[in-house]
């Protein structure tokens, strides 16, 4: 048997695998990978305690079919390079039943192809990039939250509502995947209102995982027309460094940023700068009286481990939620299964006013955008109009 016939069975092998694992123990892993350590770890930790504060709810109350959840978290630093081994080790290793939760656009260029590849369910990722959101859906590919281009349009709309021209929007992004998505849904959104001078507007960006802001505000300041507002596709930590030297040359600018700028981490590092700053969420309030979101206090607060509520531990543990009804809905306790549950899951209620539905043509639940700002070092509801 020659070299390139032995690896082509070998890859048969694990793909047969990765269809046909079922589990058959007392315990049901599930994977993550994300930031757990580095400049973006506040976000992978938040999503990890969201979900292992609903999964532990479920086995306090007997787990799924008597079955207890466990959640294997691995630490890629918001690296692809280290993302990407994560995953395969796994799906490949570990033998988890799927992978949730992970964190980021860049990391997610790497791993979705390894999901479908390895036929292994990647749900509830943190990030609205269209790379998992193909038309028709990956099969492999099941997203809870809205869309960056959802986000942004949202942004669009709401600035335009206000007065604000297209010419006086700029853009300050990180420079790879994540921005480019933030980026071309806002691109596309001004597109639709009838603006085709995109190119036009000033457009900075930074290099991930640094706080090198200064060549990207340049660029802004630089710009023909003076900004009166920065849509903002970044990490909380160069995000708050911009926001603060960009405010000692625009006083008067609106800084809104998309959900995955991590709100809370935000807000602390603003510090007495954070006033008036606009982020978009893809969850409720924390503090929203809905029930699904008390549920999530509650849980937060007998299994967090000390953490205190934030939007992004909320949206894991909404995911969590939503990815438990699908196992229960699972008809066999395999990787195809568990795909099976969730798209049969239809008007689903998990107490935060959108009911959630898949199918085998629809992989996202929610296009929910919900705007918040910070006033008085705390987070409101926005309503756009009240910006006038």
């Amino acid at each position: 048997m020659d070299l390139k016939t032995l690896c082509c069975r070998l890859l048969l092998g694990a793909a047969a695998l990765s269809t046909t694992l079922t589990v058959s123990g007392e315990t049901i892993t599930v994977g993550m990978s994300a930031a757990l350590t580095g400049p973006a770890s506040e976000l992978g930790n938040g999503v990890k305690v969201g979900i292992e504060s609903y999964f532990s709810r479920v086995n306090a109350n007997g787990g799924v079919n008597g079955k207890t959840l466990v959640l294997d978290a691995m630490d890629d630093s918001y690296e692809p390079a280290k993302a990407a081994p994560n995953m395969n080790t796994l799906i490949d290793d570990k033998n988890v039943i799927a992978v949730m939760g992970n964190v980021g656009t860049p990391t997610a260029i790497v791993t979705v192809p390894i999901a479908n590849e390895k036929k292994t369910l990647l749900f509830g990722a943190y990030t609205g990039a269209g790379v998992l959101r193909k038309s028709p859906p990956d099969r492999y590919i099941i997203n809870y939250r809205a869309s960056y281009a959802e986000e942004t349009a949202a942004m669009v709309d709401g600035l335009m509502s206000i007065g604000i021209k297209p010419e006086e929007i700029a853009f300050f992004t990180q420079n790879d995947g994540y921005g480019d998505a933030g980026y071309n849904g806002a691109v596309a959104a001004l597109k639709a209102k009838g603006f085709s001078a995109t190119d036009s507007l000033a457009h900075g960006r930074y290099t991930r995982n640094t706080t090198n802001v200064e060549g990207a505000l340049g660029t802004i300041l630089d710009a023909d027309t003076e900004p009166k507002a920065i849509i903002m596709v970044g990490a909380y930590g160069p995000c708050a460094e911009f926001i603060r030297q960009a405010r000692v040359d625009l006083p008067d600018a609106l800084f809104v940023n998309v959900s995955f700028v991590g709100s809370v981490p935000l807000l602390h590092n603003l510090g007495a700068d954070a006033e008036g700053v606009i982020v978009t969420q893809v969850v409720p309030h924390y503090e929203s009286d809905l029930p699904g979101v008390a549920d999530y206090r509650r849980d937060l607060k007998e299994f967090g481990k000390g953490a205190e509520p934030e939007f992004v531990s909320l949206e894991g543990y909404v995911a969590a939620r939503v990815f438990v009804e699908g196992l229960k809905k699972a008809p066999a306790m395999t990787r195809e299964g568990v795909i099976d549950g969730l798209e049969s899951l239809s008007d689903l209620d998990i107490g935060i006013g959108v009911p959630v539905s898949y199918s085998a043509s629809n992989h996202q639940a929610s296009h929910q955008v919900w705007p918040t700002v910070i006033r008085n070092g705390q987070y409101q509801t926005l309503n756009w109009a009240d910006l006038k």
